[in-house]
């Protein structure tokens, strides 16, 4: 039996996110506290449910939500509690360093970094921060306002998403992909040969809803890649959740404004007090936006004459977990005005998590890896499994070894077609098994 090694497993984007997340963990080792080591942070009660995407914002407010926690569970992956409570890989990711992003460990408490300070920029139709990765859409009257977020996926490096104001110039349901030559290209250089135009279903990339963009070429649209929400994937368009595109879809008439920013640091006041919210700066504009927001910083301090805590200024932005953070200076317990954290029980069933068929010997498979450490067993499925469109595949333990096994299908033709995207998406060269024939 031929054995998959695991090096090459991770398609481009995965290998990026990969190594970010490494990085990130590095970072964190040495400087990161537990959620519990600050007493604001400490979980102050239990709840079944927690709101993630619709927020009312109060008069002079710039902070929304709560923070939460949730004990994870065993078979519990970050992509599958991101997407279940709203949230994107990177943030999930950035609040809980350390933690394993395909294969975590069975009763960890894990932040849900569900407070978000707005960005700077104006309260009307859709704004977008492409450091957050987080997309923003004000509704309601002068009095009342609500804001509904959601995590987005944004442009790569090489093909970023662009900043500016834009409206949505039209809408369109179940759309037609028109691949662009450029992707195009791409594709023929991997020996993946794209069709002009991609019609509605599983196979397209823009999902069930697109909203598309005053600047040619840029839509905000669904996708048919759930667990890559979070992360710098797209050839620049901004992907959401299915299930999230089809709420702003509904929400979202045409001529809405679009602003996008790119704001790693945030400022915002809820209750008299102040918080601050680091993200890791993008590419070259970590600098300049820490100078910017230095200088409000010292200017909101002259003018208020109280005290910030400069220590824990520093300590933030250079953990840059996303989370707002208060940053007055504070005598120890005085918590006046600071929302308590609180825990979230675990839902019965994850939304969206990928669950593996029962195995049927009667069917179709693909030897995906075999390999002798569990856990790197579990990562391998787990990746498998949260591909897009989904290919289903579990762990079978063997003798001193753990096999991957993506499957079933239904014919020899569907095992091939996974055996090619297993090669193509993630570098893996699979190994079709036919079905156990009765004697």
């Amino acid at each position: 039996m031929r054995r998959i090694v695991a090096p090459s497993l991770l398609p481009q984007w995965f290998r990026l996110i990969a190594l970010w997340l490494f990085i990130v963990a590095l970072q964190g080792c040495a400087t990161v506290k537990a959620p519990q080591e600050d007493s604001w942070l400490a979980p102050d009660h239990v709840e079944k449910e927690i709101e993630r995407n619709r927020f009312p914002v109060a008069k002079g407010d710039d902070v929304i939500g709560r923070l939460a926690v949730v004990k994870l569970e065993k078979g519990d992956t970050l992509p599958d509690i991101a997407r279940h409570f709203g949230l994107g890989l990177n943030a999930v990711s950035a609040a809980n360093p350390g933690v394993d992003v395909w294969a975590p460990e069975a009763g960890v408490r894990t932040m849900l970094p569900l407070s978000f300070i707005l960005p700077n920029a104006p309260r009307k139709g859709i704004v977008v921060n492409l450091a957050t990765m987080r997309l923003f859409q004000y509704k309601g009257d002068g009095t009342s306002p609500v804001v509904a977020t959601y995590p987005v996926g944004v442009g790569t490096r090489e093909r970023p998403t662009p900043q500016g104001p834009m409206r949505v110039e039209r809408k369109a349901a179940r759309p037609t992909w028109h691949v662009p030559a450029s992707i195009a290209a791409d594709h023929r250089k991997k020996g993946d040969i794209l069709p002009a135009a991609v019609p509605p279903g599983p196979q397209n990339p823009l999902g069930e809803y697109a909203l598309y963009l005053s600047k040619s070429g840029y839509l905000i649209h669904g996708t048919n890649k759930p667990a890559s929400i979070g992360l710098k994937a797209t050839n620049g368009c901004m992907r959401l959740y299915p299930e999230n595109i089809k709420t702003l879809f509904s929400d979202t008439p045409v001529s809405t404004p679009v602003v996008i920013v790119n704001q790693p640091y945030l400022l915002g006041q809820r209750n008299g007090v102040l918080y601050l919210e680091a993200h890791t700066p993008q590419e070259d504009s970590g600098a300049a936006e820490l100078q910017k927001i230095y200088e409000k910083l010292k200017a909101i301090e002259k003018k208020s004459a109280r005290p910030l805590d400069w220590e824990k200024i520093k300590k933030v932005q250079a953990e840059a977990r996303g989370i707002p953070v208060p940053i007055f200076e504070t005598s120890p317990g005085s918590e006046e005005g600071i929302p308590k954290l609180v825990e979230v029980e675990h839902p019965a069933k994850l939304y969206g998590k990928p669950e593996p068929p029962e195995l049927n010997m009667a069917a179709w498979y693909v030897l995906a890896a075999d390999v002798h450490d569990e856990i790197d067993a579990r990562r391998m499925a787990a990746i498998i499994n949260h591909q897009g469109p989904p290919i289903p595949a579990q762990v079978i333990p063997k003798s001193n070894s753990y096999r991957v096994i993506a499957g079933p299908f239904n014919t020899a033709g569907e095992a091939r077609e996974a055996t090619r995207r297993l090669k193509l998406d993630l570098d893996m060269d699979g190994i079709v098994i036919e079905p156990v024939r009765k004697m």
